[in-house]
């Protein structure tokens, strides 16, 4: 039996992990991998402390810290459902099953796929969804990064580094993100951005070779080695299917970060809290430690 159980080891996660620890709370921590999307991002220069960062870099600051402590953690572990029975919360993997007095949920989101013709296909072939991870494969080559976002602006502020051109599709009118970000991408050289542009397919042979994209009415071809896909977020709740979620999925949560469950709290990108930033969603994971620990002590088991 444990005093806390948390899914996923972002930096939401890790925190509450930290928090619990210091308050000596038996805590089991239940992730598919270290880091999750902070692990993938590029240069960060917004944490405070460090006035530039890579996201690998602050990601194994993290995990330093969490593992200072003796937490148990299970890597390559999802979970699939969490069940209420008397006050006490089963947890469901697909490795085994665990008890709990509380429970938070941490668990992030997932990239989003273009679902088009030749994206499975060419999947780790020339299609990609993380530059920090793969951006290195590209060198000296022409790749393309689908989105308007910061993910995608973060993605191409790598790129420009490594590759020798880089397409910028955007669906909207405009580039949306951070103003700095943006500005930098529209005044670099090798990039070229299509607004109002949409991903139709994607071609090649045992690689990635072109990408067909619809704009103004027409259907071009760029001859493209390697694609990036950063169009998006899905929160992974559906484990979650007694605690209410919001239309896109995101968990609802309080200012304590209590669910809609007693006992289960949640913290991070996969609640409904405004604006998905790493210092945002690890002072969210402290605050969720702190309500279970709270919880702890005002009931009974």
């Amino acid at each position: 039996m444990y005093d806390l159980i948390i899914i996923g080891a972002g930096p939401a996660g890790i925190t509450a992990a930290v928090y619990a620890a210091r308050k000596k709370m038996k805590t089991l921590v239940l992730t598919g991998d270290i880091g999750g999307q902070a692990s993938w991002s590029g240069d960060i220069e917004n944490y405070t402390g460090y006035q530039f960062i890579s996201g690998p870099e602050l990601t194994k600051k993290f995990e330093e810290h969490m593992r200072h402590y003796s937490l148990e953690v299970k890597e390559n572990e999802s979970v699939n459902s969490i069940q209420k029975n008397e006050g006490i919360l089963l947890v469901k993997s697909n490795k085994g099953s665990y008890q709990a007095r509380t429970v938070i949920i941490a668990s992030g989101k997932r990239t989003k796929e273009l679902n088009v013709p030749g994206e499975k296909e060419f999947k780790n072939h020339g299609v990609t969804y993380c530059a920090t991870c793969d951006g290195p494969l590209f060198s000296g080559k022409d790749v393309a990064v689908i989105g308007g976002g910061n993910s995608a602006l973060d993605a191409v502020l790598q790129l420009v580094n490594i590759a020798k051109h880089v397409y910028m599709i955007n669906i909207t009118p405009s580039l949306g993100g951070d103003a700095v970000m943006r500005e930098k991408v529209e005044n670099n050289k090798i990039v070229t951005i299509f607004n109002n542009a949409q991903v139709s397919a994607i071609l090649g042979e045992k690689m990635v070779s072109a990408l067909k994209i619809k704009r103004e009415g027409r259907e071009e071809t760029l001859a493209v080695q390697g694609i990036f896909v950063e169009i998006g977020l899905i929160p992974n709740s559906e484990f979650a299917i007694d605690i209410e979620r919001n239309p896109l999925g995101e968990i609802k949560v309080s200012s304590r970060n209590e669910t809609s469950l007693a006992g289960i709290f949640a913290a991070g990108d996969v609640t409904d809290v405004p604006e998905k930033q790493i210092i945002i969603a690890a002072g969210e994971g402290s605050k969720a430690a702190l309500s279970a620990f709270r919880y702890l002590n005002q009931h009974k088991f």
